[in-house]
């Protein structure tokens, strides 16, 4: 198991996490992904009133519990997009919010160190 360091708005977050774990959460960032595309190209089409999309809900409980959460519906591009963070244990708990760009360049990082 090695150290996923998560660069929050303001300051960071490092703790124990799996490969496993961060290939799923990259997963479920894709789909989110896809999400927010959708909602972009129909916004900038000029088009009907997109359709909403299904917030983006993970969650994962190993050395402490991680959650991550992001409504595509209220974000223009996914360049613009902000997830918000949860990271606790029994005796700490922060919750703050990231730049989705920002988390994706984290896993990234983690998955080809741990590889």
């Amino acid at each position: 198991m090695s150290q996923l360091t998560l660069n929050l708005i303001q300051g960071s977050v490092t703790f124990n996490f799996t490969a496993e774990a961060a290939q799923k959460l990259q997963q479920e960032i894709s789909v989110l992904l896809q999400s927010l595309k959708a909602i972009a190209s129909r916004t900038s089409s000029g088009g009907s009133r997109p359709n909403p999309q299904n917030s983006m809900e993970y969650r994962h409980t190993g050395d402490v519990f991680l959650e991550v959460f992001c409504n595509p519906n209220i974000y223009p591009s996914p360049f613009a997009a902000r997830v918000l963070l949860t990271v606790r244990d029994d005796r700490i708990r922060i919750t703050s919010e990231a730049e989705l760009t920002r988390l994706i360049e984290d896993l990234n990082q983690y998955l080809e160190q741990v590889r």
